[in-house]
């Protein structure tokens, strides 16, 4: 996929039926080349449809994109993945409110599917983890996700849903 083709994506959020609104997110293929290709390739292939922002964490960030929370099983959401883990590509993007990032486990190298939008300002993840993105439009429907209720794992109390589109 060429830079060109990279450029943005609209994540469109809903929850029981009602649809949130729209987050439109442009990429940083010039700093994390390996993982905008690969949220592209897995927009394409449907994979974010019906995945759920599974952990919302106000002040902080919410978080998507685990296969698992298309399950109503919610001791599994958040520990789900494409299969493969990608390496990391930490670049000089700051944490700063709307930028998009990849989760991982302990180990660097291990992002694959679930991202997070940061809803305030989080320096401590500067070079840390890989920021691929940042949100161009749409953070009061972001701002909207993180306040949602939740549970004690800060997993929202309502499904709230994602599609993916690649522009």
């Amino acid at each position: 996929m060429s830079d060109a083709d990279q450029k943005k994506a609209t994540i469109t959020i809903s929850s029981n039926g009602e649809t949130w609104g729209e987050v439109t997110v442009r990429f940083y293929p010039d700093v994390a080349p390996n993982h905008v290709n690969n949220f592209c390739k897995l927009a394409q292939e449907k994979f974010y449809d019906g995945t759920t922002f599974h952990r919302v964490i106000p002040g902080f960030m919410i978080q998507g994109g685990d296969p698992n929370s298309k399950s109503s099983d919610r001791s599994t959401h958040g520990m789900g993945g494409p299969g493969y883990r990608l390496n990391a590509e930490f670049n000089e993007k700051l944490h700063k409110r709307g930028v998009v990032s990849m989760a991982r486990a302990q180990d660097p190298n291990s992002a694959g599917s679930q991202f997070f939008i940061c809803v305030a300002d989080a320096s401590f993840l500067d070079g840390q983890y890989t920021a691929f993105g940042e949100v161009e439009s749409g953070m009061e429907v972001v701002d909207r996700v993180v306040g949602a209720k939740r549970d004690a794992n800060d997993n929202p109390l309502d499904r709230i849903e994602m599609q993916v589109t690649i522009r």
